[in-house]
């Protein structure tokens, strides 16, 4: 039945103080993406809502999934990638969660590398544990342990192109050659190198994951994650591993997700969306994707003065008595600088470690690194990367604490591992805090005391 104009019915005011000088068809001409702060969408007709919740029709129909202003952030990230489609959920955390859970299902498994975030390994080790699909750390580094982990049940490889917080840079093509010999794509954790500094398309990734809520939104204010099909990887080539896309999809009836997205979109973004972020409800919220796009507008500046800044205080601690090791791939010293030229070429991460040289104790050790944080004035205590301040933690007593030592030891983090986020003060600001902090340790007979100003 075609539309009608329905003229206005008298209202009181309990209704015009819900409805008045509201129109849900008119769209506004805003000069930058609105924040559609709604749960729901109103439908034009119960013949439309019914084409929208059957597939057969895009459009909005519950923030829960989709909402205009989260789709924006999408597409403008999915564009950035070189991708085809995105979904934006709640926090990386989420994003990496829901990417993998689309691929691998109960008795299946993924190939991961061992130098990831602390969460991530958390999210692997433990909480797919429970779910029954099986996770093979190996040494991101080791193409051969990449290879004689794939089995026939394997589903993904999956790494982060930088490695928080030792910054190891990924050897991506070759990791992708072992993806596409195995038949499974390549999932890429992308938040600290973002697509300014490295399009992991370019190498042979298949998907990429964010946490938006570092480089990307910037200013430490809103969480956000987002997972990319970068249009790579043919899930039609062996249609018997992939049944969730090829066959019959009862959330689209009569056809599967390929055979309704495979010309237009991404069948896989669509069984992200209408699965895992539907049934498990991570979703992102309108008013923090409209933040997360005003940080986006100024990303590659900003990358630009965190790299450049990073690579200073990177060459500064490489100097100072006080530091024995710096774990930065800009550097000559870094065994993964050449990779870096490689594949950063624009500029190399401005998240990294230094280690302070270890006394042999646990309990002295943690002290020492206790008292420089405690120096510390410009740079801040605080559990997040990729913030416009400067940032330091403590790998082993934070954001990896989950992890033996034996796991601690193969991702190269030790009890004196700082890490360091380098925001965008001035470079100089940043060098004279660590070199304050760092000036009042002293090495004497081989180990590490604190000077006795620091007892205070």
């Amino acid at each position: 039945m075609p539309e009608q104009t329905r003229p206005a019915a008298p209202r009181s005011f309990a209704t015009a103080q819900v409805q008045a000088g509201f129109d849900s068809g008119i769209a506004e001409n805003t000069a930058i993406p609105s924040i559609h702060q709604s749960n729901g969408f109103e439908f034009r007709s119960l013949a439309e809502a019914r084409d929208l919740f059957a597939l057969r029709k895009d459009g909005n129909i519950y923030s829960r999934a989709a909402n205009p202003t989260v789709l924006v952030f999408e597409r403008r990230v999915a564009e950035l990638e070189g991708g085809i489609a995105a979904a934006a959920v709640a926090s990386g955390q989420a994003a990496v969660a829901v990417a993998l859970l689309a691929l691998a299902k109960q008795g299946e498994h993924i190939v991961a590398a061992r130098q990831l975030y602390g969460g991530t390994v958390d999210l692997l080790q433990d909480t797919f544990a429970d779910w029954g699909i099986e996770v093979t750390f190996v040494d991101q580094d080791d193409l051969d342990a990449w290879r004689a982990a794939v089995r026939p049940t394997t589903r993904a490889l999956f790494a982060e192109s930088i490695s928080n917080p030792i910054a190891q840079v990924l050897d991506l093509g070759a990791v992708a050659a072992v993806a596409k010999e195995a038949g499974v794509p390549l999932v890429i954790d992308n938040t600290v190198a973002t697509p300014y500094l490295q399009r992991a398309k370019d190498f042979g990734a298949d998907i990429v994951v964010h946490s938006a809520t570092k480089f990307l939104g910037g200013h430490g204010t809103s969480l956000g994650g987002v997972v990319v099909d970068l249009g790579t990887f043919d899930f039609t080539a062996e249609p018997a591993r992939w049944p969730q896309l090829t066959q019959t999809y009862p959330r689209v009836p009569d056809g599967s997700l390929v055979e309704r997205f495979g010309e237009t979109g991404s069948p896989y973004i669509a069984l992200v969306k209408t699965k895992y972020v539907h049934d498990l409800g991570p979703s992102l919220s309108a008013f923090n994707a409209f933040q997360l796009l005003q940080g986006l507008e100024t990303l590659d500046l900003r990358m630009q003065r965190h790299t450049a800044s990073a690579l200073s205080v990177a060459r500064f601690l490489e100097t100072h008595p006080a530091v024995s090791r710096v774990h930065h791939p800009g550097l000559e010293s870094s065994p993964w600088h050449t990779q870096a030229q490689a594949y950063l070429p624009d500029g190399v991460s401005s998240v990294f470690a230094f280690d302070l040289p270890t006394t042999g104790d646990a309990e002295a050790d943690f002290r020492l690194v206790e008292a420089f944080v405690s120096r510390l004035q410009v740079i801040r205590l605080v559990a997040n990367i990729g913030d416009a301040r400067s940032l330091v933690a403590h790998p082993a007593s934070m954001t990896h604490s989950h992890m033996s030592p034996t796991q601690l030891a193969e991702a190269h983090i030790g009890p004196t591992t700082v890490r360091l986020s380098i925001g965008l003060e001035d470079a100089r600001d940043i060098v004279d805090d660590l070199a304050r902090a760092l000036d009042q340790i002293t090495i004497a007979e081989g180990h590490t005391e604190l000077a006795q100003s620091v007892a205070r």
